[in-house]
């Protein structure tokens, strides 16, 4: 009897036993899984962030718009103020040629250069025009690639400017040497216009006629490095 209830309890342990393993596999099974499943979702919905590269690259394509700058030719190129090669190099030339006495340090915008010497944007194919920040200073560079039946438009509209800058120089007398001084130049369908002298403080101890004198020769050589510019591309 003894023997038979001791089989008994034997059997029943054993079944519980592997009750118990059976659950806890099933449930070691169920919590791998659902960690699994986790870790694919995590994964899944993690943000890719972008490399320096790629922003980078995307700053750039913004940028490129297809604007032309202030005087550029489409196609033509960049330069530091906006200016068409062609006319980049035709300033170099009479910066070099001065050497230091080049005072203009603002690009004109068509819009200034309509509204300050009436030169529309259908009168020219090109242009590069600078002038002092500071409105006391006079000192003007202007270059005008003008349409072939406008060149002498843009030439009339140069001289009117001149006329009124002359009339209106005795608000600034030291200024009207360099305004008398002023000179417009036609080469082929180039109008030019130059208002130059740089520093004429020395010159104006000895008069205005020193001034004059002083301001055309800097004109006349700021002339001629645009016309050898020009012959040199030819």
């Amino acid at each position: 009897m003894k023997k038979k209830t001791m089989v008994t309890l034997c059997a029943a342990l054993l079944a519980v036993c592997l009750v118990a393993c059976g659950k806890s596999g099933q449930d070691g099974g169920s919590g791998d899984a659902g960690q699994g499943s986790t870790e694919e979702t995590s994964t899944e919905s993690e943000p890719v962030e972008s490399t320096p590269e790629e922003s980078v690259g995307d700053g750039d394509a913004s940028l490129d718009n297809g604007e032309v700058q202030p005087g550029e030719d489409a196609g033509a190129g960049s330069a530091e103020e906006g200016w068409s090669q062609e006319m980049t190099k035709l300033k170099s030339a009479v910066v070099d040629k001065l050497e230091g006495e080049y005072f203009p340090d603002m690009a004109m915008t068509p819009d200034m250069l309509e509204m300050t010497f009436g030169i529309t944007s259908d009168m020219y194919d090109d242009y590069m025009a600078e002038m002092p920040m500071i409105s006391a200073n006079v000192d003007t560079l202007l270059i005008v690639r003008a349409k072939d039946d406008k060149v002498e438009a843009v030439g009339q509209a140069l001289e009117a400017y001149r006329d009124v800058q002359i009339n209106d120089a005795i608000q600034y007398p030291m200024n009207i040497g360099k305004v008398q001084a002023s000179r417009i130049e036609t080469i082929g369908n180039y109008v030019i216009f130059v208002q130059l002298g740089g520093d004429t403080q020395q010159a104006a101890e000895e008069g205005d006629e020193a001034v004059i004198a002083m301001c055309q020769e800097i004109n006349d050589a700021a002339i001629e490095a645009i016309r050898g510019e020009l012959e040199s591309g030819q």
